[in-house]
């Protein structure tokens, strides 16, 4: 009988593209999570995605590319509106519905026209980029429904042993996944809500709707996902549903205040101000270390519905969601 062989951590950009390059998967470092790689042209690496991660082929994936110019060997049209976002917000976390060409194969996008493309923020995976020559695509580095990782460590405790190494860029700076804008006829439609903010984007190309569809036709957009292990609430009233489940052994995850109900050790403080931005850096975080931590629940304070909040009461929502 043998035994997996233990994955490997390190920063060595030559051995990540080497491994790529022969069609192994190789955990990368961005801004938003940490990604499951694959040469997005080899259709038996991509599978090993979905067969390492367990996710469903209904599920697109997204293509990371290093370049604008790169577009031209996956995508048809560029519409103006998609030009303008690029323009604003690349390399960072919006990611773009495009039509695909010939070339993308169906198992990336789950056989629907459009490819999923983002140009990451990271200077070791745009490095990684460069050197394979090759788009790469990334969900997110775990099983699936479960909890994005945000440092390398998240991985190899959830992969160890399923992939061979993981590119360690440190910690993701924004802490939740991409933005997700597609246009249909040339109309801008959010399809995820992320790291970029619904003002933000208008703020570039105007008024813009949230897409609301049953079938999953961009990445992110399962119900479940994104899931402890421990059952989560997500509570508009942290003190009164303390309260309720006082019986139980409980974990909370808040923000700028603790609560007087339970000890600090068994909180976690996301930002200690108003600082929205940094709660969302350390959510998924949080999220790993309460559920290492033997709760029978978990209690997540609801955010306030504006600005980058509406994306993380999103994640908390899915996390909840059975």
């Amino acid at each position: 009988m043998t035994t997996a062989q233990e994955t490997l951590v390190g920063n060595d950009v030559n051995l990540a593209a080497q491994l790529l390059g022969a069609g192994k998967l190789v955990a990368i470092p961005t801004e938003t999570v940490y990604g499951l790689a694959a040469n997005m042209f080899c259709e038996d690496a991509v599978n090993q995605i979905f067969s390492v991660k367990q996710r469903p082929a209904t599920n697109p994936l997204i293509a990371h590319i290093h370049s604008v110019e790169s577009l031209t060997g996956i995508v048809t049209d560029i519409p103006q509106k998609a030009a303008m976002l690029m323009q604003a917000f690349w390399p960072g976390p919006l990611t773009l519905l495009l039509p695909k060409n010939q070339q993308v194969p169906n198992v990336v996008t789950a056989g629907m026209p459009n490819v999923a493309v983002r140009m990451p923020n990271h200077p070791l995976t745009l490095a990684l980029l460069k050197k394979v020559g090759f788009p790469l695509v990334a969900p997110s580095a775990n099983p699936y429904t479960y909890i994005s990782p945000t440092n390398a460590l998240h991985v190899k405790k959830m992969l160890n042993g399923k992939i061979p190494y993981v590119l360690d860029g440190g910690p993701c700076t924004k802490g939740i996944e991409s933005t997700i804008v597609g246009f249909k006829d040339g109309v801008p439609a959010m399809y995820r809500m992320g790291a970029i903010n619904m003002e933000d984007i208008e703020n570039v190309i105007g008024k813009i709707t949230l897409a609301i569809t049953e079938k999953a036709i961009a990445p992110g957009m399962h119900i479940k996902h994104y899931s402890p292990i421990t059952p989560l609430v997500v509570s508009n009233n942290l003190e009164q549903d303390i309260l309720k489940y006082r019986n139980h052994n409980i974990g909370v995850i808040t923000y700028n205040s603790y609560t007087p109900l339970l000890p600090h050790e068994q909180q976690l403080l996301l930002s200690e101000d108003n600082d929205f931005k940094t709660a969302g850096a350390n959510l998924y975080a949080a999220m790993h270390t309460m559920d290492g931590k033997g709760y029978d629940l978990i209690i997540a304070r609801k955010f306030p519905q504006a600005g980058i909040g509406l994306a993380l009461n999103d994640r908390l929502n899915r996390a909840k969601a059975t």
